[in-house]
């Protein structure tokens, strides 16, 4: 057996794992190995035939799947008929239009996919499922709704990515329609028998060639992903579901990595290497002295737990200063708050298990501050890309400035408002009850946040800069006003950069 012979191997083996834990299709892990460790599947079509090879491989793997699901009276297909109909019906459709895309954007899709879902695991190992159902066999109009466009959209995404399938139908199961996870993996399986046979029949097809050149290639991974589909599949059904989300989340992660660095091995310049490090290792250690100070601060002093909490934000919120200021290269940046977030959500999810962390962060909701880190490092690695990445050097004043318009400021206004605050602001619009002190307290500590970035990072004259601080400021106060649920730390700064972009005609 030659070494190509055992990367299919060990690739069938993967996505048999996958598929029989969570559902997950074959092509989530097969794909990304073959493309880039095997030269059989680096030519024109190469990801096309890597994906047909993955979905001969899903046949069997999810019908064992179905069955051992199946057997623990883990499958329901009462309400899921529709969706079943229509992801069946589209796979088809998107096997001819996956033939005439080039392969980059199928082995690319396949290697983002592959990270996302391992650490939408890590963080969310186990689906919650809504309340059981009243025992209704009748589908109401929103399942029917919800339904007709996943089930179009999914069908077609099988047929031409060849994966995702599994991962999407698992949370339009548990998230939409209700269904307990064991309940959804079982139902997801057994539509996946069918999707994977109609869309690898039209790969071959359509290329024929993957028959006759690649039999041996075949039959190996679809006897390893038939053997490990029933022996995790077993697993799954016999241990806890957190512990089942954790495996597959660490396997999905380690791969999806893995394969971006061996994918992109050859255009690694040392260079340029040499200065990811360097900006890893000073965004690291500002943390780390800003959080050491919190500490200090959190242990040796009475401060209130809103404070506390404020002052945690202030940490989040400056920690762009030295990520967008240590380096000119944008993408740099954003490589190091990608692997800077990915880290802090695993650290914080393991954590959160230990007394010190809920003595430490007082949360009003379970998984508080991990949903409130990832909202905003994700906000700040977007803008980043999005002004600096998209305008080009010297317009990363636009993410500072939109961040600083925020974090100062709610702070101050969530102190002020709760010291000062006589009059009460209240309404349809607003969340709770908030005073017209803090409002004014937050535009006043915008503005002088504000200004100094424009006066020394925008090559705009002072003047200007000094009017579109004074412009933003009460826009950003109003915006936090007026959004619920804490997603102010999303609004404010979207609004502050776009109101920021008209700046640009100044420079």
């Amino acid at each position: 057996m030659g070494c190509e012979h055992l990367i299919v191997a060990l690739a069938a083996a993967l996505a048999g794992i996958g598929t029989g834990l969570v559902g997950l299709s074959a092509a989530t892990a097969m794909v990304p190995l073959l493309i880039v460790l095997c030269p059989t599947f680096g030519g024109e079509h190469g990801a096309f035939m890597a994906t047909a090879l993955a979905l001969a491989s899903d046949i069997l793997g999810s019908a064992v799947t179905t069955a051992v699901y199946a057997k623990n009276r883990n499958i329901d297909l009462k309400h899921g008929w529709l969706i079943a109909s229509c992801i069946i019906g589209m796979c088809t459709v998107g096997s001819i239009a996956a033939y005439y895309t080039h392969q980059t954007v199928l082995g690319g899709f396949s290697l983002f996919l592959c990270v996302a879902i391992g650490i939408r695991f890590l963080v969310k190992p186990d689906s919650k499922a809504r309340p059981p159902k009243n025992g209704a066999v009748k589908l109401n109009r929103k399942e029917i709704a919800v339904s007709l466009f996943f089930g179009l959209t999914i069908g077609f995404g099988t047929g031409f990515f060849g994966s995702g399938g599994g991962m999407m139908m698992l949370i339009v199961f548990t998230a939409m329609l209700g269904y307990e996870r064991r309940t959804a993996v079982g139902t997801s399986t057994f539509i996946m028998t069918f999707t994977a046979l109609i869309a690898s029949v039209s790969h071959i097809l359509i290329e024929p060639t993957i028959l006759y050149e690649c039999w041996d290639y075949l039959l190996i991974s679809i006897a390893a992903a038939t053997l490990f589909s029933l022996v995790s599949a077993r697993f799954a059904n016999k241990v806890n579901g957190r512990v089942v989300g954790y495996v597959t989340g660490v396997i999905l992660l380690l791969l999806g990595l893995a394969m971006i660095f061996l994918n992109n091995r050859d255009k690694i310049n040392p260079v340029y290497l040499y200065e990811y490090l360097r900006v890893l290792g000073i965004y690291i250690v500002s943390i780390v002295l800003m959080a050491s100070v919190l500490l200090v601060i959190r242990y040796t002093t009475k401060v209130p737990d809103y404070i506390f909490r404020k002052l945690l934000h202030i940490v989040a919120f400056t920690s762009i200063l030295p990520l967008a200021l240590s380096t000119e290269i944008w993408w740099i940046a954003v490589g190091v708050e990608i692997f800077f977030l990915i880290i802090i959500i695993v650290a914080l999810h393991v954590l959160e298990k230990f007394s010190f962390y809920r003595n430490l962060f007082v949360e009003k909701e379970q998984h508080e501050v991990i949903k409130s880190f990832v909202a905003l490092f994700s906000l700040i690695t977007v803008l980043l890309a999005v002004f600096w990445g998209g305008f080009g050097v010297g317009h990363q004043y636009l993410a500072i400035a939109a961040i600083m318009a925020w974090g100062p400021g709610d702070a101050v206004a969530a102190i002020v408002g709760k010291k000062l605050g006589r009059h009460k602001l209240q309404g349809k619009w607003i969340e709770g009850v908030k005073s017209v002190e803090g409002s004014v307290g937050m535009a006043i500590t915008s503005f002088i946040c504000v200004l100094p970035i424009l006066l020394l990072l925008s090559p705009m004259p002072w003047y200007i800069s000094l009017l579109f601080a004074l412009i933003l400021a009460p826009i950003a106060s109003l915006t936090e006003l007026f959004t619920k649920k804490g997603w102010d730390t999303v609004t404010v700064p979207i609004v502050s950069a776009l109101v920021l972009l008209f700046s640009m005609f100044w420079g």
